[in-house]
């Protein structure tokens, strides 16, 4: 299955196949504590380099939306991990 990565604007790859998977986190086509697919299958599906969907892997981590671990794989977070990524809310200082 071919996955087809659009942007409005100006974008790096890696950037897109990450919204990419966190859409597809949020909305629940990849589950809690299951495993990504792996990066070279994922590198085919997107059409991208390897290189591309490890650096995809590597922002998702930083979000807080997978974990990954060394010789297990990267995993969907669970709730509680991800939910201060999204929160973005000023500050009201009264």
């Amino acid at each position: 299955m071919n996955r087809e990565l659009s942007a409005t604007g100006p974008a790096y790859l890696y950037d897109l196949v990450a919204d990419d998977l966190a859409r597809r986190i949020e909305t629940g086509e990849l589950a809690v504590n299951t495993p990504l697919p792996a990066e070279q299958t994922l590198a085919r599906q997107y059409g991208v380099s390897l290189g591309t969907c490890r650096h995809a892997t590597k922002v998702l981590r930083d979000r807080g939306l997978v974990r990954t671990i060394p010789s297990k794989g990267t995993f969907v977070a669970e709730q509680p991990n991800r939910a201060a990524v999204y929160c973005f809310e000023p500050y009201l200082v009264a």
